[in-house]
């Protein structure tokens, strides 16, 4: 297949680079330092299981030189979506599909917006990658699970042939029967860790270990799950254990928001916590967390170090 990776940071690189490994057609669309350094001296992937480069890269800013492809990995970050969906329009053809990797829960629907309707499928991934140097990444924990799915209803033909080929990558990649649940199980967690350890500045082992910072957390929890399920969505009932245990059960991390945060980078938490406290007025469903979260972030959101 002829694949085009929106955003070749750490998600998206990765991802790319093991395809093109397995012998897909991949063009990575990036910028800067680490497009320069994949254009010089190709992509480095420093894997849990051994490291490679990839070197000649298809490496591009330039959407516009790119052809009709068969897929788009949508990677950067949430607030460059729909400027990415409308830079991909042009590559996209009767039967070509674009598939969402990002943080939160809205992006299938704003690329949807901008593209039209019957080519968008939700996925969601849940390695950790990073760029390490321009053109070096890293996958820094044991997962290489992706999933993929249908805006409504189960996994089609289409979406089991994009699974195939993930899986003939060596990749952890598993169809999706629930687009909405996968989205929302993985923002359960992803949007309280993410708010918690960027509003107190510290990694996830302070909401593990401190008891105050533990209940607050919990309280993150449940009121995602809390909006989740008032919208319709079909949520585990024990998925806020579920995110306590992987709490208790992981190393300790940083999640991309606070270290954006730390970095004095635009960050993602209009889309995360903010985006907790928007959807829980449209439910009807009270985040007192998230709106103090998302109140504590506000004056950094452009970019502004703490």
């Amino acid at each position: 297949m002829r694949i085009a990776i929106m955003g070749a940071g750490g998600v998206g690189g990765y991802y790319g680079a093991r395809l093109a490994r397995a012998g897909e057609d991949v063009v990575f669309v990036a910028r800067g330092n680490h497009l320069a350094a994949m254009q010089a001296n190709g992509l480095t992937i420093h894997d849990r299981d051994g490291d490679f480069t990839l070197n000649p890269v298809d490496a591009t800013e330039d959407v516009g030189s790119i052809d009709t492809v068969d897929v788009v990995l949508i990677c950067v970050k949430l607030y460059d979506t729909e400027a990415a969906a409308a830079l991909i329009k042009p590559l996209l053809g009767p039967d070509s599909l674009v598939v969402t990797l990002q943080n939160g829960v809205e992006a299938p629907e704003i690329v949807t917006g901008v593209v039209g309707p019957g080519k968008t499928l939700g996925g969601a991934t849940y390695i950790s990658a990073t760029i390490t140097a321009p053109g070096a990444i890293r996958r820094n924990n044991d997962l290489t699970h992706i999933e993929f799915g249908e805006p409504d209803g189960p996994a089609t033909p289409r979406v089991h042939n994009l699974v195939e080929m993930f899986q003939r990558a060596g990749l952890d990649a598993r169809p999706a029967d629930d687009t909405a649940a996968l989205l929302w199980s993985k923002f359960v967690l992803l949007a309280a860790n993410s708010g918690m350890t960027a509003m107190i500045r510290q990694s996830t082992a302070s909401l593990r270990d401190d008891p105050v910072v533990r209940e607050a957390h919990s309280a993150a929890l449940a009121e995602v799950a809390a909006v989740g399920r008032a919208l319709g969505v079909a949520l585990a009932n024990d998925i806020e254990q579920k995110c306590l245990d992987w709490l208790d059960n992981n190393a300790p991390i940083k999640p991309s928001l606070l270290v954006d945060l730390e970095a004095g980078r635009r960050l993602e938490a209009a889309w995360l916590s903010g985006a907790v406290h928007r959807l829980g007025k449209k439910a009807g469903v009270p985040t007192p967390t998230h709106r103090t979260i998302y109140a504590a972030l506000r004056p950094f959101e452009n970019g502004t170090k703490p």
